[in-house]
């Protein structure tokens, strides 16, 4: 069972990866722009209110459509989806759900997409 801070202490062991600075979310710098690889989901609760923080789900980058197909097909009461995220490559998975370690694969494979392509090359992972 993972939790947020997991999320956080994981993903910063990852080459160039930042923190934001409200914890939210995790990056890594690319083409002069930091990409998100992993963030809190913010859910809607109310269509007239803004989106709540939901810090037992994150939301990872995965490599396209077929990837996120196949983890949602998976495991339906770790990994789901929201209409927001339709067609966008990433997966909500929940923290509970999860153990460490592959909370840890989902985020070095969401690493490997937003990293540049020398880094990860020249990486371990």
């Amino acid at each position: 069972m993972a939790d947020h801070h997991d999320v956080r202490r994981i993903a910063l062991t990852l080459p160039e990866a930042v923190a934001a600075d409200d914890g939210m979310s995790v990056s890594v710098p690319n083409g002069g722009r930091h990409k998100k690889f992993a963030w809190v989901w913010l859910e809607r609760t109310d269509p007239k209110q803004a989106r709540v923080p939901r810090t037992d789900v994150v939301a990872v980058r995965v490599a396209g459509q077929e990837e996120k197909e196949a983890l949602l097909a998976s495991d339906p009461a770790k990994f789901f989806t929201e209409p927001h995220y339709n067609g966008f490559p990433a997966v909500l998975v929940r923290l509970k759900a999860v153990a460490e370690d592959e909370l840890r694969e989902l985020l070095v494979g969401a690493w490997r997409c937003q990293a540049p392509r020398a880094l990860v090359r020249d990486s371990d992972l």
